[in-house]
């Protein structure tokens, strides 16, 4: 019976081909007898869930030794995002000298789940699941991207999902259309209501979400609340998690050891998760985190409340350094914003989103023009966290920066068809 092996990122169909195909690779014999060696003993030791790729599987979670004294430890997490994701030099024009920019594209860890929020709801869905729930709810903006995760990662794992979206006052009674996330919310049958920010901003997300649940449960339902973001001491596991892969690919791929780490910040666990991680394991990188909606002194705040519950022992002030870069506030960009996401997408090749990585990649490569000698001879992880859907609810604020067409010049020497399709 053929089966389907994932080793060092290559798919191979049926273990005889495998090890031919790994065999084909040397033309030393003691090269090959070396190398087949290892990779036998790697097929020993792997688990039966790695042999089948292990998409969608509920497996035990083995944790970094570096964090064996946090407490709770998660037992399990199911398998989400198409991880690694890659990291690659970008190549962003006008640094410093000697300073470099990678970029970690957690923006590919999927598809409709793609984003940072991904690593969190491997943990966080595990966790409903062992609670017997038949339905999540979660909260966010209109445009959130978490929410648009936690509605397809539970509809995989056939699990209801209930969303609580803020909007407009004058637009809290009509129905929110289709654009960017919602699309792909209400494709997979989410169940969407609508409160205004005025609303959002008097109950809180917490008394929100209690009340949703209250109604399901006597309704016979088993509910199960993903805080704002998935960000929570559970969720930062995600990121944690994450700091392992980087210093797997760092040692074993590229050789490049990072200075610092930039990401965006718009619930907390994201930075919370990589700040310990990077103070625990041998990383050490400095974390840069650039808030794109309340400002630093509430993330660190709220931060320090995650590592509390994980009995970290540790101080956020002492482990990230947070500056704030919402702006004229969350999901709200100025005409420059938009403008350095529609340049960065054209001179490199990446793209942003306007809600998290544009406002952070903006504010960061900022910082770096006006204090070039603080950042000369470093080098930059920037990690993408995703929401390119984002983009597609700020059309109308691109649509007069992008040009690029216009009508093709046919002249009047190009040979031409008839009406029965023949030259002439």
């Amino acid at each position: 019976m053929s089966s389907v092996l994932h080793l060092r990122g290559l798919f191979v169909s049926g273990a005889a081909s495998a090890s031919s195909a790994r065999v084909a690779r040397f033309s030393s014999p003691d090269k090959k007898k070396n190398y087949v060696s290892s990779v036998l003993m790697e097929d020993r030791e792997a688990k039966p869930i790695d042999l089948v790729g292990g998409f969608l599987a509920k497996k035990p979670y083995n944790p970094p030794s570096w964090v064996s004294h946090l407490n709770p430890i998660p037992t399990h997490i199911y398998s989400l995002g198409h991880l690694p994701t890659p990291i690659h030099k970008w190549n962003v024009p006008n640094l410093p000298d000697d300073t470099e920019i990678w970029i970690k594209r957690d923006d590919l860890s999927g598809m409709q789940l793609s984003g940072n929020k991904v690593r969190k709801l491997e943990f966080l869905l595990s966790d409903a699941v062992a609670h017997g729930a038949d339905c999540v709810i979660t909260v966010g903006g209109i445009q959130s991207n978490h929410c648009r995760a936690t509605a397809v990662a539970a509809r995989y794992l056939n699990i209801d999902c209930y969303l609580i979206l803020r909007t407009s006052k004058t637009l809290v009674d009509k129905d929110p259309g289709l654009t960017g996330n919602l699309l792909v919310e209400r494709l997979v049958g989410a169940k969407v209501e609508l409160v205004s920010k005025e609303e959002y901003a008097n109950i809180g997300s917490v008394a929100l979400a209690d009340l949703l649940k209250e109604r399901l449960i006597s309704e016979g339902r088993k509910p199960y609340v993903i805080p704002v973001g998935g960000s929570n001491s559970l969720g930062s596991w995600g990121y944690i998690e994450a700091i392992r892969e980087i210093e797997q690919q760092t040692k074993c791929s590229f050789g490049v050891y990072f200075d610092d780490i930039a990401v965006a910040c718009g619930s907390g666990g994201t930075i919370a998760g990589l700040a310990l991680g990077s103070t625990l394991s041998n990383l050490k990188a400095k974390v840069h985190a650039f808030s794109v909606c309340d400002d630093p002194d509430y993330f660190y705040n709220y931060c320090q409340g995650l590592l509390d519950g994980l009995q970290a022992g540790v101080d956020m002030h002492d482990i990230v350094n947070i500056q704030d870069a919402k702006g004229l506030g969350y999901a709200i960009s100025t005409a420059e914003e938009l403008q350095f996401v529609k340049d960065t997408a054209a001179e490199t090749g990446v793209i942003l989103d306007p809600v998290y990585s544009g406002k952070a990649a903006y504010a960061l490569l900022k910082d770096i023009s006006a204090n070039p000698t603080k950042w000369k001879g470093r080098k930059i992880l920037f990690i993408h966290t995703g929401g390119l859907l984002g983009l597609f609810d700020k059309f109308e604020q691109l649509a007069p920066m992008i040009g690029n067409w216009g009508k093709m010049e046919l002249g009047e020497s190009i040979p031409r068809k008839d009406g029965i399709g023949k030259m002439f």
